[in-house]
């Protein structure tokens, strides 16, 4: 029988025992300039994520969230959206004061297609599922059923996989995948109101 041997190792024989192991070589005694690269569980929705939502269905997916320290709900989670929106309502039950709006000149176009009334931006703090981030919002003076919208720029900032099919956000903490669910009755809720402001 032949035995072959690759490059940088060592054959050693004793007492009819053939030991084949590495052979130390310089090259590898030296770090090389690439470092292990950390890899997060991929995220991904699957049949069993359907469960508890009514299908087939076209429903937004609309959320509870942390915003500077209370419990907000309806909170639009908006792929479609660049802006971070806060609707006076919600402005004023949280606390700050018209002096802690810095001014905002670009114009926002609601889902109406109508200019929107601006009152300035605020940066409070998002909280969902202990992931803190600051989230600039624009203040908008103009009615809507949901209370704040947050769009890319958060979903981006946090990491966010959103998925309308299955109402729910997923993303990673330090403690693994976090998964938050969204509520199909608030939405209808919200979609109802709208149809009676029309």
């Amino acid at each position: 029988m032949i035995h072959a041997t690759s490059m940088g190792t060592q054959v050693t024989r004793r007492k009819g025992v053939l030991t084949v192991v590495p052979a130390e070589s310089p090259q590898e005694e030296q770090p090389s300039g690439k470092r292990m690269k950390y890899v997060q569980e991929p995220i991904a929705f699957n049949d069993e994520d359907l469960e508890g939502t009514a299908q087939p269905h076209d429903d937004a997916l609309v959320v509870t969230a942390w915003i500077n320290g209370f419990v907000v709900k309806r909170v639009l989670v908006d792929q479609g959206s660049g802006a971070k929106v806060m609707y006076l309502g919600l402005f004023k039950g949280l606390g700050p004061k018209n002096e802690d709006l810095s001014r905002y000149d670009t114009p926002l176009v609601g889902f109406n297609g109508r200019m929107v009334i601006l009152k300035g931006q605020i940066s409070l703090p998002v909280n969902m599922e202990e992931n803190e981030v600051m989230v600039t919002f624009t203040v908008v003076n103009s009615f809507s059923s949901y209370t704040a919208i947050l769009g890319r720029p958060w979903i981006h900032t946090i990491g966010v996989v959103p998925s309308t099919l299955h109402i729910k956000v997923m993303f990673h903490t330090k403690y693994g995948i976090v998964t938050v669910r969204g509520n199909q009755k608030v939405v209808r809720q919200c979609l109802a109101v709208v149809n009676r402001e029309i």
